[in-house]
């Protein structure tokens, strides 16, 4: 059994039993005890409720990261968000980026304002869709060619005592992005690893697995790390299903998926919200794990130059599913608030209709943004009374 607690009570319960400096050590602001061991800080499913987080319009770049994007867009909306989402682009300078570097600024801006920064680990060199990255392989990735930079990352993201949410690899099953299986082994048995598994999306699983187990040898414990697919897989072939990217339980603490409506006029339409997850979408996230909450990590919808849909019928039944606990290992919405290409209009404020939308469902109490935390320490000097946390 979990037991959830904020840090603030944590903090007092320890403070009661422990001395101060042992205390002073244990907040979910310093994850790493004072015996030098590493404390786990992760974000739990809200006790009640689901979590309303954002992608909140950082640019097409998805890092250009700022306080006024951030209230701006829970001016709009009328609430605040848990989480703040954004992309960690691995490019060098020349193509805009910053390398394969923590992003210091960004997740100390969205941390002042007492939002959580949720970190999407993009391992690209360039901007190129439909191909494999030159750089950053998922053998390479093995391989240990990365460390250095990978150990780096992970005692930088240790440094900011705060707790922080990271993805690797977005949509993986989408084959849009370079670190698809597609590009790394495909459907073959017989070029990497178990013979059982198909190779690109087991290069994938191994590539991410060892990031995280270069973080736990590094002692970060404050990372709750999320797995992130796409509703509907590209190529639709059974080794590219979604479940068969995941590392397993004991590395993933979260299931996320993006799940978009038309997002272009010139699309036409597609299906409303529930219709598609009904449309075994739900049931396929529900068999990657039964033991881990789901985020709605990224959904959208454009408006439609169709008299017979709209963005805000689409909106109305995505909240009304979540209200009604129609899917209810749901636990945390993020809308993808962004105009690019001057095409593709994602933005809540592209109608007064679509806004309202937006505003009437989310004003509803079952939309929270306050996170919780659980919290497991080592038990100093003998100490066992709190061996139920996050046991």
């Amino acid at each position: 059994m979990q037991y959830r607690i904020t840090a603030a009570v944590f903090t007092m319960v320890l403070c009661l039993l422990t001395n101060a400096a042992f205390c002073r050590a244990q907040s979910a602001n310093d994850p790493t005890p004072s015996d030098g061991s590493a404390a786990v800080v992760k974000l739990a499913a809200p006790s009640y409720g689901i979590y309303h987080a954002a992608y909140p319009d950082f640019g097409g770049t998805e890092d250009l990261v700022t306080s006024k994007r951030i209230t701006g867009f829970e001016s709009l909306v009328g609430k605040k968000i848990t989480w703040a989402y954004f992309s960690n682009n691995w490019m060098d300078a020349s193509m805009g980026g910053d390398g394969l570097n923590f992003p210091k600024t960004s997740v100390a801006i969205i941390s002042s304002l007492g939002r959580v920064p949720f970190i999407r680990m993009m391992p690209r060199s360039d901007w190129d869709e439909g191909g494999p990255d030159e750089v950053y392989t998922m053998t390479r990735i093995i391989e240990g060619e990365f460390d250095n930079q990978l150990r780096q990352w992970a005692r930088d993201a240790r440094a900011t005592e705060i707790p922080l949410l990271v993805e690797f690899g977005t949509e993986v099953n989408g084959d849009w992005f370079p670190w698809n299986g597609r590009y790394c082994g495909g459907g073959r048995l017989d070029g990497y690893g178990n013979d059982t598994e198909p190779d690109g999306p087991e290069r994938f699983k191994d590539a991410y697995i060892h990031i995280i187990e270069l973080f736990r040898d590094e002692g970060v414990g404050n990372i709750t790390w999320f797995f992130h697919v796409d509703a509907f897989s590209s190529p639709d072939v059974s080794w590219n299903a979604m479940d068969r990217y995941y590392p397993g339980d004991d590395y993933i603490d979260w299931i996320g998926v993006s799940l978009y409506g038309p997002q272009s006029s010139t699309e036409g339409w597609w299906d409303l919200f529930s219709e598609m997850m009904d449309d075994g979408v739900y049931e396929s996230l529900l068999n990657i794990s039964t033991q881990k909450p789901i985020a709605i990590l990224e959904f959208a919808v454009a408006e439609m130059n169709d008299a017979d849909h709209s963005k805000a019928a689409w909106i109305t039944d995505a909240m009304n599913a979540f209200i009604s606990n129609r899917y209810p290992e749901i636990k945390a919405i993020s809308w993808w608030h962004e105009n690019f290409d001057g095409t593709y209009l994602l933005r809540l404020d592209t109608s007064q209709a679509a806004l309202k939308a937006y505003r009437n469902g989310i004003s509803n109490q079952i939309f929270v943004t306050d996170p919780e935390w659980t919290q497991r320490i080592p038990i100093p000097h003998g100490l066992h009374i709190l061996r139920g946390i996050d046991n």
